[in-house]
């Protein structure tokens, strides 16, 4: 996550996720940012959507009202607003800056972990989602990845756990099944759910303990996010199996943006 990212569409979608999944802070939640100075690309320019009320404040009131707030009005693009505005209550969220040096990296984790403890539910927002082996951990651009030994730390406290996934360069459904695979059968976790827009993925990893209350919880984000977001549940004796929850807008085009 970058600052610059802060309020623009992909973020809404996102954030809008967390929230209805938790409960609007029903369960104890650990976000970790995993926040990366910014940079002069122009990742972040899709804030349009704020201009349009009527398509995108149904979705999320109160988070599109934030949102707009600290985009539009005060200019502000910090990830640090989302304590400041309430924006995902009662979350614990760790704003410290990850670098690429492996010391580092290890005492920022082991600080999470401890804000961590307890906690129902932990969301990882890497840049650019899970690590690649052109990118070990400690190398240049390394922070930008979360590697599996700390996902599957994660889903060992008893967690369940949502991790941010941009696209790669390959057949996107194949990419979100290869992922679902790995997930799986790098955690033991007996289903994943994908969440899906045109740029980006997000994956659920349920808990043995939260796993009907977040059942209850996505088919929430089925009602109220139809056609922003595209549901598949992946299992494990899938090889896959897809339960399509919702993938377009009733006009029958794909709402895919940002």
């Amino acid at each position: 996550m970058k600052n610059q990212y802060f309020g623009d569409l992909n973020d809404f979608r996102k954030i809008g996720l967390i929230r209805s999944l938790t409960g609007f802070g029903r369960l104890s939640t650990a976000v970790c940012w995993m926040l990366t100075p910014d940079d002069t690309t122009t990742d972040g320019k899709f804030i349009d959507y704020l201009q349009q009320p009527d398509k995108y404040r149904q979705l999320d009131p109160e988070l599109f009202d934030k949102l707009k707030y600290y985009v539009s009005t005060a200019g502000e693009r910090r990830v640090s607003a989302v304590d400041e505005g309430w924006i995902l209550p009662s979350a614990k969220c760790y704003y410290e800056v990850l670098l690429d040096d492996a010391k580092d990296r290890s005492n920022y984790f082991q600080s999470f972990w401890e804000l961590a403890e307890g906690c129902d539910f932990i969301f990882f927002d890497p840049d650019n989602g899970m690590e690649v082996k052109s990118k070990p951990a400690g190398k240049t651009g390394s922070s930008k990845y979360l590697y599996w030994a700390e996902l599957v730390q994660a889903y060992s406290l008893g967690c369940s756990v949502l991790v941010y996934q941009s696209f790669r360069r390959t057949k996107r459904d194949e990419f979100i099944r290869q992922m679902a695979n790995e997930f799986i059968s790098k955690t033991g976790a007996p289903e994943v759910y994908s969440f899906r827009t045109k740029l980006m993925a997000l994956f659920l990893l349920p808990s043995q303990a939260m796993s009907l209350t977040l059942d209850r919880n996505i088919s929430l984000v089925e009602q109220t996010w139809f056609g922003e977001l595209e549901v598949v549940r992946h299992s494990r004796s899938d090889t896959p199996m897809f339960n399509r929850l919702y993938v377009s807008n009733q006009s029958g085009q794909d709402v895919f943006g940002s």
